[in-house]
């Protein structure tokens, strides 16, 4: 995992050439007009999914963990926790290769906050559960990259 702030993103283009791609597309794109949806960048090996939600509480969050992506998840409006785990500590739900989501059940108290102009990277197999209220429930605005690593 990793966790930062996008004014430092050209740091991470050393992660390889969809990383380069998914941070310069963050740097260079008009984020707070993009409108929700589905972005295909580069095929299935680079997409973007544009969002708008609430978060929500955490009993009411769920995690995951991913076998073929990593998730670059990049908050442009508000500010959310995210529960991160040791996957191992964590059971395993059936995985869905078409979405490549492995839901997981559990409790752990470890989370961080990231707020806007901030990104968190989450590399297969790491456990999260994203989409959690700071305080209380308040809009966010998302754009998760999802960056093949096969």
């Amino acid at each position: 995992m990793i966790i930062d702030t996008l004014t430092r993103g050209e740091l991470y283009f050393g992660l390889g050439p969809r990383f380069k791609a998914a941070f310069e597309y963050l740097l260079k794109t008009d984020l707070a007009t993009l409108a929700d949806g589905k972005y295909e960048l580069e095929g299935d090996k680079l997409r973007a999914i544009a969002m708008r939600y609430e978060s929500r509480l955490h009993e009411n969050g769920e995690w995951e963990a991913h076998r073929k992506y990593a998730d670059l998840q990049y908050i442009v409006e508000g500010a959310e926790l995210i529960g991160v785990a040791v996957k191992g500590r964590l059971r395993e739900e059936p995985y869905d290769e078409a979405s490549d989501c492995l839901v997981l059940t559990g409790d752990c108290d470890d989370f961080v906050t990231v707020r806007a102009g901030d990104f968190a990277i989450f590399w297969p197999g790491e456990a999260h559960k994203p989409c959690l209220a700071v305080d209380a429930p308040a809009p966010v605005r998302k754009v998760v990259l999802k960056i093949a690593c096969e």
